[in-house]
């Protein structure tokens, strides 16, 4: 296979996998609600007043806790493992290329070196 077929064929999976697989999981619920504004973009002018009094800056306050974290985790590993038991399934492999079709129009893939593994 060109290297061209196989980036193109591993940009569309990773863009149906993340849809299917992360968007539409809890992460949803954890975007869902009230956006906080800002005026300078960075939100370094919004605060969060806690329950304690305490006025924490938008930049360290975590917005996911370990509960969420952990179902969240659960929910997409779940998803992944699903996807990948069923992938040979033709029912699941057309619902697959409805997903596609959406997610075709999200921005195109670029290598991550996160992944990349390290060098010594």
């Amino acid at each position: 296979m060109k290297k061209e077929d196989e980036e193109r064929i591993a940009a569309r999976l990773a863009k149906v996998v993340a849809m299917m697989c992360v968007r539409n999981t809890k992460l949803e619920d954890i975007h869902a609600g009230v956006i906080s504004v800002t005026k300078t973009g960075d939100y370094s002018d919004v605060v969060v007043l806690d329950a304690e009094g305490r006025k924490i800056p938008w930049p360290e306050v975590s917005h996911i806790d370990d509960v969420q974290m952990r179902e969240l985790m659960k929910d997409i590993v779940n998803r992944l493992y699903t996807f990948q038991m069923r992938l040979d399934d033709p029912e699941f492999q057309a619902w697959v290329d409805r997903w596609d079709v959406v997610s075709r129009k999200w921005d195109e893939p670029e290598l991550n070196e996160a992944l990349e593994p390290p060098t010594d």
